[in-house]
């Protein structure tokens, strides 16, 4: 490096943010994962001796993903190469594979190839790094903050290990910011700042264990704070609240919070508990989620969960459904509310769910038999004569408006698609059906639909 590019690269250093300025360079300055990372972590000691497999390193947005791969790159005897998902394409990964090959054989040096937010690469470009993982041509470190399971091909993701960086703890998040605070060279040791407990507390709750930026919002505050008459920058609270109005809520609409999320919200739904649903509503609507998508799921909870057990349950999802139409934000935040509570207060069915399931399974896997002849309509003289609608009782012309008949085809007489549940309106249910279906006929014979 000349004095041009030592120059250049130190202005660089003192203008980058405080996040930047303060990546760890060692394991001793990394706080966090200690699963990952503690003296007798696999990964550390692998990292430690030079022999590190291709893995993947999944966790949210500020855990030390990419400080760790740093960290790889100053502590390993290997060639590191780091590439963008986002910038990079098939060409360089095919000259990387070629400059790695070439260098294992002239310096037996082994190529790592770091590729940032490895989720990005399309299908084609991970195929193309899959002989290069498997013959050993580089070793592949991703990072992601997407589920591989879903971002990366199968054939890749069964020749890389798997390793979950947590979302960093408030513990470890407030060493981060002390550590930065009284950092002299790269922190904010200058400023001769301080935090306010408070401070400290509304800085790891707004920024939801992401310390880049934990350390964002810090150097802002810090910033904007003036000294007072002992020339110190104690930051407050309010600074702070200031400086960061709105919580960094680690919610995708695309990705794996926006599925974690709704699964919560309809498992606290159907497990009966309306605290729980309410608050995984609040934290859908606070993440901006599409609300017509929280509706379609309302109602069919209402459907499937809720069922023949309260019949009025549909009624008020597909109430709330129009209100969220008709309303918008913020006002139909309401009738969603309204709708959860009353969902998850409400007596569960799942009878209709698993009687249209039986159903078409039976309609998909036995033959079409033809509609019986009684319940067919006679709507020719032809139709009539070779018997459309013969024997055919009208329910109203008898009492309770009902009079037995067999109305599945031969081939399935006896089968039962509806089971009602002994919950809700379904007890009533229930007791209807078994006493019109076990009452005797008019020729003093028992009818049960389950037989011929």
């Amino acid at each position: 490096m000349n004095l041009f590019e030592h120059s250049s690269e130190k202005e660089r250093h003192n203008s980058s943010p405080l996040a930047d300025r303060m990546r760890p360079r060692s394991f001793e300055e990394y706080f966090g994962q200690e699963h990952l990372t503690s003296d007798n972590a696999i990964l550390r000691r692998s990292i430690e001796a030079d022999s590190i497999p291709s893995f993947i390193l999944w966790g949210p947005p500020g855990s030390g993903k990419t400080t760790l791969a740093q960290i790889i790159a100053q502590t390993t005897k290997s060639h590191f190469e780091r590439i963008s998902a986002v910038t990079s394409g098939v060409g360089e990964i095919r000259q990387i594979a070629s400059d790695s090959k070439n260098r294992l054989g002239m310096y037996q040096k082994r190529t790592i190839l770091f590729v940032d937010e490895i989720h990005r690469l399309n299908k084609s470009q991970q195929d193309v790094a899959l002989p290069f993982v498997e013959n050993g041509t580089f070793i592949l470190v991703g990072a992601t903050t997407e589920n591989p399971s879903f971002e990366i091909v199968p054939p890749l993701l069964s020749r890389t290990q798997i390793y979950i960086l947590n979302p960093l703890t408030k513990e470890s998040i407030a060493k981060i910011i002390d550590h930065a605070i009284k950092n002299q060279k790269n922190g904010l040791g200058s400023y001769n700042a301080s935090l306010t407990p408070e401070a400290m507390e509304k800085i790891i709750e707004i920024t939801n264990g992401d310390a880049r930026t934990a350390l964002n919002v810090l150097e802002i505050a810090a910033s904007v704070t003036d000294p007072d008459h002992q020339g110190e920058c104690i930051i407050t609270d309010e600074t702070i609240s200031q400086v960061l109005q709105h919580k960094s809520a680690s919610y995708d609409k695309s990705g794996e919070h926006h599925y974690n999320t709704i699964s919560a919200f309809i498992k606290s739904v159907r497990g009966s508990d309306p605290d729980a649903a309410i608050y995984w509503l609040a934290r859908m609507l606070d993440a901006g989620e599409d609300l017509m998508f929280i509706a379609r799921r309302i109602v069919i909870l209402a459907a499937e969960d809720i069922g023949l057990a309260d019949p009025q349950a549909l009624p008020i999802a597909m109430a709330a459904q129009q209100a969220v139409h008709f309303l918008g934000m913020p006002e139909c935040r309401i009738p969603l509310a309204e709708a959860t509570i009353y969902l998850a207060a409400a007596p569960k069915s799942n009878s209709a769910y698993s009687a249209i399931n039986s159903a078409l399974d039976s309609a998909h896997n036995t033959s079409s038999e033809p509609v019986p002849l009684h319940l067919r309509n006679a709507v020719t003289g032809l139709m009539k004569d070779i018997g459309y609608g013969k024997d055919y009782k009208y329910s109203h012309n008898y009492d309770d408006a009902f009079h037995p008949m067999q109305n599945l085809p031969k081939n399935l007489r006896g089968s039962q698609f509806y089971k009602p549940t002994q919950y809700g309106y379904e007890i009533e249910i229930s007791k209807r059906l078994h006493r019109l279906w076990n009452k005797n006929d008019s020729d003093g014979q028992n009818i049960d639909p389950k037989e011929d």
